[in-house]
């Protein structure tokens, strides 16, 4: 006699439910389409009961399919619970983190720090997915995000500051020398600058002195660029080929700067600073794989944000 397992289909049916539909469901689970449509409909026979009620667009969950979902989310916190309790005690991580991380920070900074997790842990998966946007944790199945800026209030997340952006002002080896070397800011007037824009509006550099150094007004220069980008990593590359001098975060204006290819200008002054967190959402007992993940962070992240890194003008 085959014994089935009551929770076959179960999670795969929930997250249909709370993704909005297959794809996404999908999407989340890392599996096909046509597995998740399978698994429901494996999960429904099982039943003898119609829980979605499905057409070519969407699918909804019958009467009956409420109440199972219902019934079905209380009984996955709790066992979610039960492997947290068990969780708690493990001096190893195990299982699949989910990363969401911005796309030039991520690569450079966040990836290779948890990818050499999975060297330290055999047993741990990462899976990180870059983009600028801005996830939904929970509806999006997501683990941890790292954050860039302000934060969003948010009743159902934690969050750990990893340190603080600088934004840096830089030149290749090659401009300046053809250029010179501005030495005060107002210097800049006259060189080719590359900004960063957003919807066509280019930004104005909001510049502060560091401290101790270059005086003690904040200065808003707005400059005259004649080429604009939304893109950071597209801006540090115009700058390196030689086309301007360029604005751009401390952690990749110093990845150039130990190969030579830009050089930190004006380092008695930085552009404005933004915070990066690391966001998860609350639980009751951090898991393990997350908090080897957050603690990987927390130790090597801020050695990236120095700007002192960067390798200065001579």
């Amino acid at each position: 006699m085959t014994v089935q397992d009551p929770l076959e289909g179960v999670s795969t049916f929930v997250q249909v439910v709370e993704a909005g539909g297959f794809t996404a469901a999908a999407k989340r689970l890392g599996v096909t389409r046509s597995a998740v449509g399978k698994a429901v409909a494996r999960l429904e026979a099982r039943l003898g009961s119609r829980l979605l009620q499905r057409n070519t667009r969407t699918q909804t969950l019958t009467a009956e399919g409420q109440i199972y979902y219902e019934r079905c989310t209380r009984a996955l916190k709790e066992l979610d619970a039960a492997e947290a309790d068990l969780d708690s005690g493990r001096m190893e991580p195990i299982g699949r983190l989910r990363v969401s991380v911005p796309e030039g920070f991520g690569q450079l900074c966040v990836a290779p720090i948890l990818l050499n997790l999975t060297r330290l842990y055999p047993q741990l998966s990462i899976d990180l997915s870059f983009g600028d946007r801005t996830v939904d944790l929970i509806e999006e199945g997501f683990d941890l995000a790292i954050r860039i800026g302000p934060l969003q209030d948010s009743g159902t997340l934690s969050a750990r500051l990893l340190g603080t952006q600088h934004i840096s002002i830089g030149a290749s080896p090659a401009y300046l020398a053809r250029h010179g070397t501005p030495g005060k800011l107002e210097e800049l007037d006259g060189h080719a600058v590359i900004s960063y824009s957003h919807s066509g509006v280019v930004a104005p550099w909001n510049v502060s002195p560091v401290a101790g150094r270059g005086g003690s007004s904040d200065y808003r220069l707005q400059v005259h660029s004649q080429i604009s980008m939304d893109d950071i990593q597209a801006i540090a590359a115009a700058a390196v080929a030689g086309y301007g001098i360029a604005w751009v975060p401390c952690w990749l204006l110093s990845s150039y700067a130990k190969r030579g290819e830009l050089v930190h200008i004006l380092p008695d002054y930085r552009a404005r600073s933004y915070e990066i967190h690391a966001l998860w959402p609350q639980a009751r007992q951090l898991r393990c794989k997350l908090r080897v993940a957050i603690d990987a962070l927390v130790a090597e992240i801020p050695a990236l944000l120095n700007p002192e890194d960067a390798v200065h003008s001579r």
